[in-house]
């Protein structure tokens, strides 16, 4: 249902949705948990701000340490077409994993927590480099990492989960959702999703885009729930099936859904006959795959697997008359030319004149296109401007 909370608490969220820098919203993110009523319906909200404020003020001590060089930091700037946060409960063999799959110098050990820090290496998969980010070992309930590894995750563009196949990969694997789960990141795909965009300028009003549909809720009840927290220019992508709750959650940002791969390590001990279970007893979403780091067996499969699930496609720009790029663009699957003129120069959209299109999209090699063409993975695109 939704919180119902009163208009103090909306009023101090906006100024949260306001703040630019980290002081900001931690202060503002404190006023609003401290308006923010105890019962039944908040119980969620609460428990989500309360361990947000924990990886902000987490985060903020993090640049403080990196900004006076003293010790390593959790902070990992993204690299490469995309950031995979590797997740495992101690000695799950996630160090051994990312040495691997990168040559980056982890620190391999049988002790417990011996990585306290990230480690970063890059897994190259055909022309393009992922991310892989080794973290210290998560615990159910409070363990020591707990809330900086949720915060990596939260900045992740695909979570790796790493199990053993030596012990219960059942259990494991619920408890690691079960963590993701309470940090307000989701691994299932929702059944609906909604994207607000704001407007601070211009009396836009509140637009609703319908490319899927309302449950038990119309589109002046959205308008309604968005005034009470005084909202009244912004544009409103409602996606496959959603309800009033969803609308709330998007306009709190607290539920986030990645994309992940489940790897279930040292299959040379545990045998290959886990991953069934797993499967079959977990309902696990996106891929699960069988490895062992310490042999290499299955670890050729990851660089594409990842590349799948993160539902990404690479696209070579041209110059007319001249040379295709050699480093591609990375776009989310089902991007336009109009995305890809808009990644190469603003300018490119408003002098727009066509573009010649190779590749899988094309219907023949040269094909000439507008803006709204549809791409694939390994397109060349060649944009002409107005005279």
């Amino acid at each position: 249902m939704v919180t119902n909370l009163p208009a103090e608490a909306k009023a101090k969220w906006l100024k949260v949705l306001e703040a630019r820098t980290l002081e900001e919203k931690i202060k503002a993110l404190e006023e609003f948990l401290s308006a923010v009523p105890k019962h039944k319906g908040t119980e969620n909200l609460r428990e989500w701000a309360t361990k947000r404020l924990a990886e902000l003020r987490d985060e903020l001590e993090e640049r403080k340490r990196k900004a006076t060089r003293r010790g390593v930091s959790f902070l990992v700037e993204k690299e490469g077409a995309a950031q995979v946060v590797l997740v495992g409960l101690p000695n799950s063999g996630k160090s051994l994993l990312v040495h691997k799959l990168t040559g980056a110098r982890t620190r391999v050990s049988e002790v417990p927590f011996s990585t306290t820090f990230p480690q970063v290496g890059m897994l190259r998969y055909e022309d393009i480099y992922f991310q892989l980010v080794d973290t210290p070992p998560v615990l159910p309930g409070k363990g020591p990492y707990n809330t900086k590894v949720m915060g990596l995750c939260r900045n992740a563009d695909l979570i790796l989960l790493v199990l053993d196949a030596t012990r219960d990969v059942v259990g494991d694997y619920l408890t690691l959702r079960k963590e993701l789960e309470s940090a307000g990141i989701l691994l299932s795909r929702p059944r609906g999703r909604v994207e607000i965009e704001r407007f601070k300028t211009g009396k836009v009003g509140i637009r609703v885009t319908m490319m899927g549909e309302l449950v038990n809720a119309t589109v002046e009840d959205v308008k309604k729930l968005l005034a009470s927290y005084n909202i009244y220019n912004a544009h409103v992508k409602i996606m496959g099936s959603v309800s009033l709750d969803d609308v709330e959650h998007a306009i709190f940002g607290n539920v986030l859904y990645k994309p992940s791969v489940t790897v279930v390590n040292k299959i040379d001990l545990g045998g290959n006959a886990v991953v069934q279970e797993l499967v079959s007893k977990a309902g696990v979403p996106g891929v699960v795959v069988g490895v062992s780091a310490l042999t290499g067996e299955g670890l050729d499969k990851l660089g594409e697997l990842i590349f799948r699930e993160l539902e990404i496609i690479r696209v070579y720009t041209k110059s007319p008359h001249g040379g295709v790029s050699n480093k591609p663009l990375i776009l989310k699957r089902g991007a336009t030319v109009l995305d890809v003129a808009r990644r190469v120069h603003e300018d490119f959209v408003k002098n727009f004149h066509y573009a010649r299109i190779w590749g899988p999209s094309s219907k023949y090699p040269g094909e000439k296109v507008g803006l709204d063409h549809v791409l694939m993975d390994k397109d060349v695109v060649e944009i002409h401007l107005k005279d």
